[in-house]
């Protein structure tokens, strides 16, 4: 369950051709740039209900994951930049198979794939937290306010 890795099993990224490293390489491309628009939703959830928010501590723990979740945009933003340039490196391999050493190309692939996997962990960690946070205030902090206003028209 802690392996995130999107290749085929064995020694698949060392015999795979060009073009099926392309394809792969497309995959994740694809993937991340779902991931930012994900994490923009995020972003959007927290911002939403952060002004629900009436407790000092859970303020505290809205940030914390704030500051959690723009670490993760942060790493998709690097990610999407190196798997562009990696694409980039496998056109011209496609073109040119001595354009680069093969060995050394196919190391950074597996190095990105792996940077793929550590992001997807910290990913999947963040948006757990975000839902929970934001369903926590749903839950705890209506009830807050209710009580509250319950108290203004009491005294009104």
């Amino acid at each position: 369950m802690n392996n995130f890795r999107y290749r085929p099993k064995d020694n698949f990224i060392q015999e795979a051709d060009w073009k099926e490293l392309f394809v792969l390489t497309e995959h994740w491309k694809s993937d991340l740039l779902f991931f930012a628009d994900d994490i923009k939703f995020l972003h959007d959830l927290i911002d939403k209900y952060y002004l629900w928010i009436a407790r000092k501590e859970h303020i505290d723990k809205v940030q914390e994951i704030e500051i959690n979740l723009l670490n993760v945009d942060r790493q998709n933003a690097l990610l999407l930049k190196k798997t562009n340039k990696h694409l980039e490196h496998l056109e011209a391999l496609i073109d040119n198979p001595f354009k680069y050493d093969a060995y050394e190309f196919r190391n950074e692939h597996e190095q990105l794939e792996d940077d793929l996997s550590d992001f997807l962990k910290s990913f999947r960690k963040n948006r757990k937290e975000v839902f929970s946070i934001t369903e926590f205030i749903i839950d705890k902090e209506e009830l807050v306010r209710h009580l509250d206003f319950s108290k203004i028209k009491n005294y009104a």
